[in-house]
């Protein structure tokens, strides 16, 4: 096997409880974005872009929609002959096996993998941010400063930063100190969940990790406070675009929604670093003679023969005529009936709204936003009736929820 200077392990088996009725069924990674994404493709492309040609996917929760669209990775430019895009499932080993019981543990899990390789650098990603980031420059950064690790980081509000963890470094960008959700930061330097380590390195405390048996088997918690405690040389790459934890309902929706702003937060159009993703074969989007269609993005496949207002519709989305759509995220193949209101939302994939509803429109004193504040979040699959009514901020998960 050729060897490779660097290998990517993204970490894509989560849960994504917090993102509610959304990932019931689909792992957080392949969850839609922006109008005809997946949240997994960014940092795909971004080692596409980044000229990292091999890439370990670690799956676990619900993992067969993302395997479907991951494939051999051709959308990305990651179907090689020599490296590529490996979807590394939790496995059985000799007469034991387990499932990943944190990020450390599921890189521990896979050291064979990297060892086909034999790296000098392994870079640890997450599979649920969105952002645009060039890992080559980090990895120069890296090699400059002859690190043992580096971790990216972000300036994030003071008032902001006692939910992050937290780098504290001296003026050559070297850390001090780890704090996970300090009380009282003495820093805004927020960790974006990515890492390059030296391989060699990686693997001894990845072994040390595995070996704790009060260990939570985490990089931020565990690995990186073990490798600060022994002197190891780790710096702080500070990075200053966009990124967006999108790991709630409020996060994603406002991660949609900064593509609309002017200029918009996230610039999608950017030929010199392009979002790659596995798109559906469909005709260009239709919009009739009635239509209203303002400051949105429409996807390919959909048909508005109604209103539709700063929201994001995905491929195959249908608005009959009278419907008014505003400040929402239409999921693929949704279909809204004739003179229906949806104000806020977020309408699951495949869902079909009848006609005369309103939905995000009204306010209820019985509802708890404690999930998604006034959004309001329709599952997917669902079938939601005519004339059916639901309040602001409400969270239909089944059929009973709806009045």
């Amino acid at each position: 096997m050729k060897r490779k200077k660097i290998v990517a392990m993204l970490l894509a088996g989560g849960q994504g409880s917090r993102l509610g009725v959304l990932t019931s069924t689909t792992a957080k990674p392949a969850v839609p974005f922006g109008g005809k994404y997946r949240i997994i493709d960014f940092p795909l492309s971004n080692c596409s872009n980044s000229e990292i040609d091999t890439v370990g996917v670690m799956t676990q929760y619900e993992p067969l929609a993302l395997n479907s669209y991951l494939g051999n990775g051709q959308p990305w430019d990651l179907d090689r002959n020599s490296g590529g895009v490996f979807v590394l499932p939790p496995y059985i080993s000799g007469d034991h096996g387990k499932w990943y019981s944190g990020t450390a543990n599921a890189v521990y899990q896979n050291l064979k993998f990297l060892e086909q390789y034999n790296p000098e650098y392994v870079l640890i990603l997450s599979g649920d941010h969105i952002y645009k980031m060039d890992y080559s420059l980090m990895l120069k950064f890296h090699e400059e400063k002859q690190a043992d690790a580096t971790v990216a980081v972000i300036r994030v509000p003071i008032n902001e930063a006692n939910r992050f963890g937290i780098m504290n470094t001296d003026d050559n960008s070297r850390i001090l100190q780890f704090e996970e959700k300090p009380k009282a930061p003495k820093s805004d330097l927020a960790s974006m969940g990515v890492y390059i380590f030296n391989y060699k390195k990686l693997k001894a405390y990845l072994n040390i990790d595995a070996e704790d048996k009060d260990s939570e088997n985490d990089f931020g918690k565990n690995v990186i406070p073990l490798m600060l405690k022994n002197s190891c040389r780790m710096f702080a790459f500070s990075f200053d675009g966009y990124w967006k934890d999108v790991g709630t309902i409020k996060s994603l929706y406002d991660a949609n929604m900064d593509l609309l702003t002017n200029p918009p937060k996230l610039q999608l159009n950017d030929i010199t670093w392009r979002i790659y993703g596995r798109n559906p074969i469909l005709p260009p989007h239709y919009a009739s003679g009635d239509a209203e269609i303002s400051h949105s993005l429409v996807t390919e496949g959909c048909e508005v023969y109604g209103t539709v207002k700063h929201s994001v519709l995905f491929a195959g989305v249908k608005v009959e005529k009278g419907t008014v759509i505003e400040d929402s995220i239409l999921m693929p193949y949704s279909v809204i009936g004739a003179d229906t209101q949806i104000k806020k939302a977020i309408v699951g994939e495949n869902t079909v709204v009848g006609c005369n509803c309103l939905i995000g429109v009204e306010v209820s004193d019985s509802i708890d936003n404690s999930l998604t504040g006034d959004i309001t979040l329709i599952a997917n699959d669902m079938n939601v009736s005519n004339r059916a009514s639901i309040p602001k901020g409400k969270v239909v998960r089944k059929k009973e929820d709806i009045v």
